[in-house]
């Protein structure tokens, strides 16, 4: 399981030109799954998030997680984190979960994040997406966890 994190001070979310979710100041998270991930990688990925200690405090240090600035989370999954490039110039998609069963773990996934504590907002799995967003730093991590 991979996520593209991403600290914004505003995003949103169009499919057919219909806004389907809107932030302001928050993360905008990527999420790719793949065969053979689980509730394992959701749950600790949801949690790193959550708590990740990036937004800026008083003196401008990143020592504040989303959770302690009260910031939303959009949550997008995307497919293509998944792939590989490791041989010639059209990525494999092989290694990606079947798209029935990420759904469901991806919709696990933001359940998780919002038992964390902040509102999530999502995109349409599966849907060709428009996403705008103000990267706020710019500041952007890339976590991935595999158990097992």
């Amino acid at each position: 399981m991979r996520a593209v994190v991403q600290r914004v001070s505003r995003a949103c979310v169009r499919v057919s030109d219909r806004e389907v979710a809107r932030i302001g100041t928050g993360l905008l998270v990527y999420l790719g799954v793949e065969q053979g991930d689980g509730e394992a990688e959701a749950t600790w990925l949801a949690e790193k998030i959550a708590h990740l200690r990036i937004f800026p405090d008083g003196d401008h240090s990143m020592n504040r997680s989303l959770l302690e600035t009260g910031g939303e989370i959009l949550s997008i999954s995307q497919f293509t984190l998944a792939s590989r490039l490791k041989k010639g110039r059209r990525p494999s998609f092989s290694n990606a979960m079947e798209p029935r069963e990420a759904e469901a773990l991806y919709q696990r996934f933001n359940g998780f994040l919002e038992d964390q504590g902040p509102r999530v907002k999502t995109g349409e799995f599966g849907a060709l997406m428009e996403v705008d967003y103000v990267n706020y730093g710019p500041v952007t991590f890339i976590l991935e966890k595999k158990f097992g």
